[in-house]
């Protein structure tokens, strides 16, 4: 073995050494009693495994009820997300008209807005959306879409880059595939529907695997827009643990451990199909 390559394999390991110990020092911590976790002489292991802790952070607070939340708007901007992203998508890398490359740039240009940049604008509008939640026509009046369903998962529903990426995907098509499907007499949605997409597995993985991942973990816009404890996501959920009191870090280890792990089963399933889009998208 060369020594390059020795180099490589010790800087990756080190590298995801320093990935690792972060999730084993939470899974540690929801183990053990508050007074191990406030100790200086406590050592790595508990010394009485709690697993309490975690039937206790349940019945602290509604998690079985944060916990659906998030799932319904995971899964609500993971399927609006690869639905409009893809036709989009394919529209750009396929079909010619007028002002393609014009839109295309603009969907580049997004790429580069900062998130936080776009959080109060998106505030504004979903506070004064004309003719909802007591406003008028021009959004007067009541608290618009403040508090509701449609602000949890409008905002989130299509992102730039997943337009980005399906575009990349489609043009790495063969036009053969395209054409026989014309001379079948498919029309333009049947082609992208039954011939195009299903060509793009890694792709439809990839925006997938990123969109469920960035809605499950959203902690800012959930707390901006929702007020009631029915409406209140898991990552807002946790903040429960801390008080003007301190930190119960054994219960919020413990949530935090329970909410990371849809992710990384996720990962696991998908990780073949989310390095290959990665990799794949990077060509054109």
């Amino acid at each position: 073995m060369s020594p390059g390559r020795i180099a490589l394999y010790i800087t990756l390991s080190v590298i995801s050494l320093l990935m690792v110990v972060p999730f084993v020092w939470m899974v540690i911590t929801s183990l053990k009693s508050p007074v191990e976790i406030a100790s200086q002489d406590a050592g790595l292991l508990p010394g009485s495994w709690q697993f309490s802790n975690y039937v206790d952070a349940f019945r602290a607070a509604p998690f079985a009820t944060y916990a659906r939340n998030s799932f319904i708007i995971a899964i609500s901007h993971t399927v609006l997300n690869v639905l409009v992203a893809s036709m989009a998508g394919y529209a750009l890398a396929r079909i010619r008209f007028r002002g393609s490359e014009v839109i295309f740039y603009l969907f580049i240009a997004a790429l580069m807005i900062p998130t936080y940049t776009k959080v109060l604008p998106e505030f504004l509008i979903v506070r004064f959306m004309p003719l909802a939640g007591g406003n008028d026509i021009l959004g007067q009046g009541g608290s618009g879409w403040l508090d509701t369903w449609w602000a949890l998962i409008i905002p989130g529903a299509v992102t730039p880059f997943a337009v980005f990426l399906f575009r990349q995907f489609y043009l790495d098509l063969p036009v053969e595939l395209e054409e026989a499907a014309r001379l079948d007499g498919l029309g333009e949605f049947r082609i992208y529907a039954r011939i195009m997409t299903p060509q793009v597995k890694p792709a439809l993985t990839t925006v997938a695997l990123l969109t469920f991942e960035s809605s499950w973990n959203n902690f800012l816009w959930p707390l901006l827009v929702t007020r009631t404890d029915s409406l209140r996501v898991i990552q807002v959920g946790l903040s429960v643990f801390k008080t003007e009191n301190g930190t119960q870090w054994h219960f919020l280890m413990a949530g935090t451990t329970l909410a990371t792990l849809p992710m990384v089963l996720l990962f696991l399933i998908g990780q073949r199909y989310f390095v290959q889009g990665f990799a794949t998208a990077g060509l054109k």
